[in-house]
């Protein structure tokens, strides 16, 4: 099944796909409905983030990614109604960015362990993200 995800910097070095921080995890949101994707997206817009790139890939892909990198996927249905503060989060981003020293180590842990991936896992899905295009 597709899914839609919000990436950044496609086809760059820095190439990246948008995580939320929930309970000492890394959250990759996976949303059924691409509107929904667009709406979390302006929000995102709103508090001054960048501008990410709604891309459709098959959620599987996606899960296997999160596997490799130590990160967990949500899958956010379309009309998804929260009933708890964390819910809220899979459907608007928090108000409040990381610290930027908490970002920077959270990037170098999480550089880390990316770096620690099989090189030609890497090279696969970067092939696949390409593939979109």
């Amino acid at each position: 099944m597709l899914v839609h995800v919000l990436l950044y910097e496609i086809g760059d070095k820095n190439e990246g796909i948008h995580s939320i921080e929930l309970n000492g995890k890394t959250i990759v949101l996976m949303f059924e409905n691409k509107d929904d994707a667009e709406r979390y997206c302006g929000l995102l817009e709103a508090q001054d983030f960048p501008k990410p790139t709604i891309e459709a890939i098959e959620e599987s892909e996606i899960d296997s990614f999160c596997k490799e990198a130590g990160y967990e996927s949500r899958f956010v249905e379309k009309g998804f109604i929260p009933k708890s503060e964390e819910d809220r989060l899979l459907i608007a981003p928090p108000e409040k960015n990381l610290d930027f020293n908490l970002l920077d180590e959270h990037i170098n842990d999480r550089s880390n362990q990316v770096n620690e991936l099989n090189n030609n896992q890497l090279d696969t899905i970067r092939n696949q993200l390409e593939n979109l295009l």
